[in-house]
């Protein structure tokens, strides 16, 4: 009997060494992701300072989701707390005490916005600049402009962090990451942006933040690196599993606008940004619906 708990107690202890090395392993191999810097060139971007610019820049910020994320006086907040994923903390653009704006140059803006990367070359954590990385030069410029307009506020706010689980996750699971800037090829010919209008081409473009829930074909379908409270996305195509067939231009812009589907049930804005999207104005909102339709009828899930 004494042997086989001899032998038992072998095994608990070598099994529980290699859960501790795993656990080395993983945070070590995390860490040197957190730490990694990137080598992206200085950018060259004209900032304008007149009103019209200004205006468009809080017009993208507000409907690309920015002032959900950072406040609306862009103070930043505690945008999620969730051990399963960490703490995402949206910093103070503004020059107020705890703001960065004061330390910022305009290529720094350029590129902590467009590839996610801090001052020192390291990648934010959270920052979604996969989806920004596609903004025009104009467009890009024009937020900035209007992030450098903002008034001070004195708001001091921690870091982002990645709770251990977190770490777990994207070390094992290779299509989760949560730094963008690993997803960006800051190497490569920037995309060049349609030209404004009703088209498809137009709303694609206005939509790159909607792939993060939606996946890259928009059919839907559980979130990857999301919490499990968060529910999985419904499927923007024209495919099987889709409500959208019976919806009306006229439908998708009032839901857009209100939060209210044509069947009388509120699109959750906690999961939705509908109440980022209400700021698009009618053409804006008329272009995603075109290219909503225009997308491949892919059945629910195929993300």
């Amino acid at each position: 009997m004494k042997r086989v708990l001899k032998w038992v107690g072998i095994g608990v202890g070598v099994l529980a060494g290699l859960i501790v090395l795993g656990l080395v392993g993983v945070y070590f191999s995390s860490q040197s992701r957190l730490t990694k810097a990137y080598d992206v060139p200085q950018a060259s971007l004209v900032i304008p300072s007149d009103p019209e610019s200004i205006e468009n820049g809080k017009h993208i910020f507000q409907f690309r989701g920015c002032e959900a994320c950072h406040g609306e006086n862009l103070e930043g907040k505690v945008y999620l707390d969730d051990p399963a994923v960490g703490k995402v903390i949206s910093s103070n653009l503004t020059t107020g005490a705890g703001g960065v704006g004061s330390a910022m140059t305009d290529s720094d803006w350029v590129r902590a916005i467009r590839h996610g990367i801090r001052p020192d070359g390291t990648g934010y954590l959270f920052m979604p600049s996969t989806e920004f990385y596609y903004l025009s030069d104009e467009d890009l410029g024009d937020v900035i402009a209007y992030i450098k307009s903002a008034p001070p506020v004195d708001n001091e706010m921690p870091p982002s962090s990645l709770s251990f689980v977190g770490r777990v996750l994207m070390t094992l699971v290779k299509d989760i990451t949560f730094i963008p800037a690993e997803l960006i090829p800051h190497d490569a010919a920037r995309p060049t942006p349609p030209e404004v209008g009703i088209t498809p081409e137009y709303g694609a473009y206005l939509t790159q933040s909607c792939h993060v829930c939606h996946g890259l074909t928009m059919s839907g379908g559980v979130i990857p690196g999301m919490p499990s409270s968060w529910p999985p996305a419904p499927n923007l195509t024209f495919g099987a599993g889709s409500t959208l067939p019976t919806w009306t231009e006229a439908d998708f812009i009032n839901a857009m606008r209100t939060g209210l589907t044509p069947s009388g049930s509120m699109l959750r804005s906690e999961f939705m940004p509908w109440t980022s999207y209400q700021f698009m104005s009618d053409n804006e909102l008329k272009a995603v619906w075109a290219y909503l339709q225009a997308l491949p009828e892919i059945p629910y899930g195929n993300r």
